[in-house]
């Protein structure tokens, strides 16, 4: 079942000179449930801006998404938000915990936004702490955490409305080889387990090869690529 599409998607930006920079040119992808997708390529090629496109965050000169078989165009931006917060999760760089926030309150906070009754929210995510082995941590803060124990926080965040579709940008980049390796492993796991697409852009060849499918972002344009290939 595909539950993330792109049909030929371009993001063209102005520069400053007034010329066209086109980032993106005619982008074609589809996801299906439980498919991990890894993209790569060299910095500035682009991939931030199609994970934000792919994730409704920013929309394309041309072409289409569909996420969860509904299409994004044609959307007020508050019809927007409102199906990126029930379809997509997304996991940064940078974790963006709130720092004056407990692990726990940090994860139940896309459902007490979402309406969601505090006991069945905090049941939610102590359970999705547990899941990605936080269980005995949930009651510290983000300075209290380590930085891989902040990143598989914020992938419980992300899981909290149960998402079609999980997108990560460079999500070890900021981590040491062993906190990285963990959290790729989870990654692996919860694509397996929670039968959740996802597409995460990375440099990090080790993320790359456990990807079911590996897709080179050159040139404003995808193409299957192998492990093999340098990722820069």
């Amino acid at each position: 079942m595909i539950v993330l599409e792109a049909v030929d998607l371009a993001k063209v930006y102005r520069g400053g000179d007034g010329g066209e920079i086109n980032v993106l040119n005619g982008i074609d992808l589809e996801v299906e449930r439980g498919e991990m997708v890894a993209v790569i390529g060299s910095s500035g090629a682009g991939k931030s801006t199609l994970l934000h496109l792919l994730g409704a965050l920013d929309q394309p000169t041309r072409g289409a998404v569909r996420i969860a078989g509904e299409t994004l165009a044609g959307r007020t931006d508050e019809a927007l938000s409102e199906l990126r917060n029930r379809s997509v999760g997304f996991v940064f760089q940078f974790h963006h915990l709130l720092r004056e926030f407990t692990a726990l309150e940090n994860v139940m906070m896309p459902m007490r936004i979402a309406g969601w009754p505090d006991g069945r929210a905090e049941t939610r995510a102590n359970e999705l702490l547990d899941r990605v082995g936080l269980g005995g941590r949930v009651t510290h803060k983000p300075a209290e955490l380590s930085g891989g124990e902040q990143q598989r926080t914020a992938v419980a965040r992300a899981l909290a409305l149960d998402p079609a579709v999980l997108l990560a940008d460079e999500p070890s980049g900021n981590l040491d080889h062993s906190n990285s390796e963990r959290l790729h492993d989870l990654f692996v796991e919860l694509s397996r387990d929670l039968e959740i697409a996802m597409v995460i852009a990375t440099h990090n060849r080790s993320l790359a090869a456990r990807a079911g499918r590996t897709l080179l972002l050159e040139d404003g344009r995808l193409t299957n690529t192998d492990v093999g290939e340098v990722v820069r």
